[in-house]
Parts: C-alpha cells; sequence; structure tokens
C-alpha cells in the first residue's frame, strides 16, 4: 500500500472540503477557496476530523493515483489555511525589484525593465529592493510564477548575478587563470 496515501490528512478547525458528482473537490478555508479535479477511481471519505483518500485496487495506475491525489489534497488544505511564500533574491550591481500597484518591475540589466503582473490568487512583496516574495494558497501557481521570475534572468555560474531562490547555491565556474 502506498505510504504516502494510506496517511490521513487533519484538517484543521473551518475547513470544509466538498467533492461533487464528477470529482471535482472544493477546499474551502479561512484564506479561500481551491477547486481539484480527482481521477473517477479515487474516493475520498471525511472521518471525526481526518480525510481519508482510498483506491479501488493495487493495479499501477491506481497505485500512482492513490500517492498523487492525497499529496494534492493536502497541498489544497495547508494552501487555504496557512497559504505558501516562495522567495527570490536578486544579486548583482543595480540589479533591483519595485512594486508598482500589484505589478513587480525587475530592472537586471537589460535595456528595459521588465514587468510581471501576478496571476488572480497571487501577491508579490518587496521587502527590499533585493528580495521578492511571491505568496498565495495554490501551491502549483506560486512555484510557478516564482519559476517565472527567476527564468527572466537566472543567476550565472561565474558572478552569480541573477535572480535565484532564496538559499539557493550556486555552483561557481572558476574563470582562466592570470599569468
Amino acid at each position: 500500500m502506498s505510504r504516502i496515501g494510506k496517511k490521513p490528512i487533519p484538517l484543521p478547525a473551518g475547513v470544509q472540503i466538498t467533492t461533487t458528482e464528477d470529482n471535482l473537490v472544493t477546499v474551502k478555508g479561512s484564506l479561500g477557496q481551491l477547486e481539484q479535479q480527482i481521477p473517477q477511481e479515487i474516493k475520498i471519505s471525511i472521518e471525526d476530523g481526518q480525510a481519508l483518500v482510498t483506491r479501488p485496487s493495487d493495479a499501477k495506475e491506481h497505485r500512482s493515483l492513490h500517492g498523487l491525489t492525497r499529496s494534492l489534497l493536502a497541498n489544497m488544505v495547508e494552501g487555504v489555511t496557512k497559504g505558501y511564500v516562495r522567495n527570490l533574491e536578486i544579486v548583482g550591481v543595480g540589479y533591483r525589484a519595485a512594486l508598482q500597484g500589484k505589478d513587480i518591475t525587475l530592472t537586471v540589466g537589460y535595456s528595459h525593465p521588465v514587468v510581471i503582473n501576478p496571476p488572480k490568487g497571487v501577491e508579490f512583496e518587496v521587502p527590499a529592493p533585493n528580495k521578492i516574495s511571491v505568496k498565495g494558497i495554490d501551491k502549483q501557481v506560486v512555484g510557478q510564477i516564482a519559476a517565472e521570475i527567476r527564468a527572466v534572468r537566472k543567476p550565472e555560474p561565474y558572478l552569480g548575478k541573477g535572480i535565484k531562490y532564496e538559499g539557493e547555491q550556486i555552483r561557481r565556474i572558476v574563470g582562466k587563470a592570470g599569468k
């Protein structure tokens, strides 16, 4: 049996999980509401403050969908209660970020500033000119937007300049040896 799939998902106070006939799962919490379509074979039951995910058989497809569905549901529950944050750092002389309304403007060595608009449910924060925080309730969307911001100017291996995740180690390449 799947070690991840068989673990129950604890439901904090104020979280409601509902499923429709076409297996659309809706999770409501204090921060908002998330929806996810799950496979028809996988069933979700709610018993004494916990959500359990079950599968019909030990077929390979059912085993793989079991753990996936449980992980997606657990991420949704955590998202509507705590939310997700992805922090980025900007390294480089003259490289900076600025918040203009809800959009973020990046000055990272191009001839023009790069403007990034947040999708629905995502907020940007700029606590310092070289730091960016991406916040939201959907883990996948927060991670995708953070990856798109990082892709504007990936950290380069010689000087380490660019946009990187907080705590990310950049593998540096030693330049040519001088005489």
